[in-house]
């Protein structure tokens, strides 16, 4: 046994020695289409699609030196916002219309106490009401004006972040549980802007005009204006210190409530089939308890604060209105100065009122604005890209391992490893060796946490995805497909007047042209919701066609057979076939010892480290004398 693991090892090393090889003769820079050779009839062949070159733009390198993306912290979302900055702007200089406007009303009142019901002048009562309502006309075209201004700047806002946030999305759930809190962050800060919270934030720098005003009617009715605008800074601070801890801690648990809901409505079968609805209502409760708990404590908190701050308001404003006859029955002011007095007053705390009705959703909104802001920070944009040559498909690994992210458990150790362009290499051992782990790691969904995987002797890690992605193939474990036509699910959501044609190439190459033909559709079959949900050897064809649309130079395949039947098998090793002619780098991560006969070496893991890499006659012959595990185990662990 000893001499046998020996023997592996060496073979192994002298593996990991060999250099990447010159492209096989005959293979171009440009690797010719997948030819059709299914059987399918001749009206359907089509012409040789466009280069990855040509449809997506030249592979490039990420290029330290050029110009970063955006910035650290949180300077994205205030470029947005400086973005929205004329809109803010003009809403800002309508709020200063709007407050003088406001105006109209208290000088009103003390035109009509001083000169119209002293002079009883009934023409003077006619033109100032009519001011007044002309007055109030335009005061209420700019307040439609700056919502409408307000709503304009939240779509601009989402329009600038929406797809920005979506790829940080996609990025994050690489290494965690998708979520789809920082959408629903995004709206959030997006109603805001067009809510009610800002306009009264707006409002609020031209209170002083209100209080100057008030000092110009009476020194005390200006020193009463002030304290009473201290008071109720006071009371908002502290409505702010009571709200804000409760209001954090609902909107954890209400994340983590919408995150358990989401992850469970994927296996709604496993919950139905095996009666686990009442304890996964239990589970979920638990939660939401706590979530609502928090919720019920910051509303009766944050009413409370409102409450109070409403009957300081409504009493200031009654106190002014005393203070005010008291100053007339001492003759230091005129009646009209009285009831202006209480109306400024009422109008110059209005802001202060609304701000605080308006607290809970402030605190959210600045909640979201810290996450969407850690989230873009962690995952920011590409870097300019240098251009760069086609690749060819070559493959090294130098020294590549991997930890898991959360646990810190080491899943890969070590792997050396260089696949020659055109070359397919099969990946055998049993569950929990680390397989689909290496296959995420060679088509770049997982970086290393140490060594290096490169492309062309590059390093994957330095490639923009949008950049390599057509140059690469992956049919993943797990196949998911998305919400739309079988059409769009291969054509990887590309367009052009290339698309059509290479789309048909792809599902020919699959063996899943003649299929497609059956459905009620064709290639604009509905999937999902509204659609056709389709069993999982469909899936797995259907993604095989997706992992080969558009010529990539290196296809990972991970348990491509998992789901097929023998006519699936047969396809798929006729589709192994045209690959390896065509020169495309192959990697198959396979339980399935017949696979072996397809592909030019066989590497084996175990407990995340290469036991043999070599031939697969003289590979297998080992391992049968070791007697590795081949079949699958329920469990996949690191898998």
């Amino acid at each position: 046994m000893a001499r046998d693991d020996a023997a592996i090892y060496l073979l192994h090393s002298a593996a990991a020695r060999d250099r990447m090889g010159a492209p096989r003769a005959g293979t171009a820079a440009t690797p010719p289409p997948l030819p059709i050779g299914h059987g399918g009839p001749p009206q359907h062949r089509v012409s040789k699609p466009p280069s990855p070159a040509t449809r997506a733009g030249t592979c490039g390198l990420d290029v330290p030196g050029g110009e970063p993306a955006a910035g650290d912290d949180r300077s994205e979302l205030g470029a947005a916002l400086v973005g929205c900055r004329r809109h803010l702007l003009a809403a800002l200089v309508f709020s200063l219309a709007l407050n003088l406007l406001h105006l109209a009303s208290p000088i009103y009142m003390m035109q009509v106490y001083d000169r119209v019901v002293s002079g009883g002048s009934e023409a003077t009562l006619v033109s100032l009401t009519i001011l007044l309502l002309v007055a109030f006309g335009a005061l209420a075209g700019l307040d439609a004006a700056r919502a409408r201004l307000l709503t304009r700047a939240g779509l601009r806002f989402d329009r600038r972040l929406a797809r920005r946030a979506v790829a940080a999305m996609m990025q994050a759930a690489l290494t965690a549980e998708p979520q789809d809190q920082p959408l629903r962050d995004l709206d959030a800060l997006r109603h805001a802007l067009g809510g009610a919270a800002l306009p009264a934030i707006l409002d609020l720098p031209w209170s002083p005009i209100y209080l100057a005003i008030i000092f110009m009617l009476h020194s005390a009715l200006g020193v009463f204006a002030v304290i009473s605008a201290v008071i109720l800074v006071a009371m908002a601070v502290v409505g702010e210190i009571v709200v804000r801890r409760p209001s954090r801690h609902a909107a954890d648990a209400a994340a983590r409530t919408a995150t358990f809901t989401a992850m469970s409505l994927r296996n709604a079968e496993v919950v139905q089939a095996m009666g686990m609805l009442p304890g996964f209502l239990a589970r979920w409760s638990r939660d939401r308890d706590i979530s609502l708990t928090w919720q019920q404590r910051a509303g009766e908190r944050a009413g409370t604060i409102a409450a109070v701050i409403r009957f300081l308001r409504l009493a200031m404003q009654s106190m002014i209105l005393g203070l005010g006859a008291y100053l007339v029955i001492e003759r230091a002011a005129n009646p009209g100065a009285m009831f202006a007095a209480s109306l400024l007053l009422g109008r110059m705390l209005q802001p202060f009122e609304a701000i605080v009705g308006q607290w809970r959703g402030l605190i959210a909104t600045r909640g979201a604005f810290d996450r969407l802001a850690r989230l873009l920070a962690a995952h920011p944009s590409p870097r300019r890209a240098t251009p760069l040559p086609h690749p060819r498909g070559a493959v090294l690994m130098q020294n590549v391992g991997y930890a898991a992210p959360a646990a810190g458990t080491q899943i890969l150790h070590g792997i050396d490893l260089s696949i020659a362009p055109g070359e397919t290499i099969c990946v055998v051992g049993p569950s929990g060796a680390g397989k689909s782990t290496f296959a995420k790691l060679l088509v770049g969904v997982l970086a290393p946490t140490s060594g290096v995987v490169r492309l062309d002797g590059i390093d994957q890690s330095r490639l923009p995805r949008p950049a390599i992605g057509p140059y690469i193939g992956y049919l993943p474990q797990d196949i998911e497909l998305f919400t739309d036509s079988v059409h769009a699910n291969i054509a990887r959501f590309a367009t052009g007047p290339w698309v059509d044609a290479e789309v048909v190439r792809a599902a020919i190459a699959a063996g899943l042209h003649e299929m497609i033909l059956s459905l009620p559709d064709g290639y604009e079959t509905r999937i999902g919701d509204g659609g056709i949900q389709f069993s999982g050897g469909w899936r797995q064809r259907i993604g095989l066609a997706r992992a080969v649309f558009g010529g990539p130079v290196l296809v990972v395949l991970d348990e491509p057979s998992s789901n097929l039947d023998k006519a699936g098998d047969a396809a798929l090793a006729t589709c192994l076939g045209e690959l390896k002619a065509r020169g495309t780098s192959v990697v198959v991560v396979t339980h399935r010892p017949e696979t072996s006969c397809l592909v030019d070496k066989v590497l084996v893991l175990r407990q995340g480290r290469v036991l043999a890499f070599g031939a697969p006659g003289l590979i297998l012959h080992a391992l049968n004398a070791l007697q590795v595990p081949s079949r699958p185990s329920a469990a996949r662990g690191r898998k």
